[in-house]
């Protein structure tokens, strides 16, 4: 019986792949270039931005987008590189660098969209500078969002860094700590809940806003979007960066009206970028 079974699955698979080979050397989420453009992405600010532009531009662009919302930092590039997302929305390039080079990946950047500051969030002082001697601080856990916490710190004086500390500096990396600072790593997702336990939380944006906080109005120290390397991007699996779809989309992100959404919505909690 089984001999029978197999050619017709063989057969099967070659036409499947004969009817994807034109779109795609790798799976795609969306059932090829002429399917939904599936897009992975964190609730705020990516799955807003997002939906504002299903609703209102993508079917007048010729564009249909479905979301899918992840609540953490991996499982949205790994579904990406499986090939279950055509794209993902949520994260920088050093973020993404690191992620190819520890995973193996190959997740390419397409455009950058918009800057999520990364904020400093306390319930216990309102000057990041009068942290109490011995203070335990909550900063990410993974590598780059770590060191951009750290380096945010370091902004104020608060720490210095070694010289030649990069995007991915860690407490080892620290030089100089006169407030003998305590540090605390956590899941990014799980910084909102500790400032009940810890005298500041250094904490990514989305998930500040996710907890119903405003970066703008509650962090106590905010990042400056000037040479600010931070801004989320559309990334895709190399070799799909051409697919008409994804060439839509981010055209869209970074069109007058993404930008307005963006100023208006999130009142400088999160600011657009207009270019590449």
């Amino acid at each position: 019986m089984r001999k029978h079974v197999i050619p017709a699955v063989a057969a099967a698979l070659a036409l499947g792949l004969g009817l994807t080979a034109c779109g795609s050397e790798s799976d795609s989420g969306g059932g090829g270039t002429d399917g939904a453009l599936v897009v992975g992405a964190t609730a705020v600010p990516a799955g807003e931005v997002l939906a504002y532009i299903k609703q209102d531009l993508a079917a007048k662009n010729g564009l249909d987008v479905e979301i899918k919302e992840f609540t953490d930092y991996v499982l949205p590039n790994t579904a990406l590189q499986e090939g279950s997302l055509d794209a993902n929305l949520y994260q920088n390039e050093p973020y993404l660098d690191d992620f190819n080079k520890s995973k193996g990946t190959d997740l390419v950047p397409v455009v950058k969209a918009y800057l999520p500051p990364m904020g400093v969030y306390s319930k216990k002082v309102q000057d990041v500078t009068k942290l109490p001697d011995g203070a335990t601080v909550a900063v990410p856990n993974d590598t780059t969002n770590e060191g951009r916490a750290l380096k945010l710190l370091a902004s104020k004086g608060v720490i210095t860094l070694k010289d030649g500390s990069g995007t991915t500096a860690s407490p080892a990396d620290i030089a100089e700590n006169p407030k003998n600072l305590k540090f605390k790593e956590l899941e990014p997702a799980q910084l909102p809940r500790s400032l009940d336990d810890v005298a500041a939380a250094v904490i990514n944006n989305n998930y500040a806003q996710d907890a119903g906080l405003s970066p703008a109005e509650d962090a106590i120290l905010l990042e400056s979007a000037e040479n600010n390397p931070y801004a989320n991007l559309l990334a895709v699996k190399k070799g799909n960066e051409d697919d008409p779809r994804v060439e839509k989309l981010a055209k869209l992100l970074t069109s007058a009206e993404v930008t307005k959404f963006i100023k208006d919505k999130y009142k400088g909690s999160v600011l657009p970028v207009t270019s590449g």
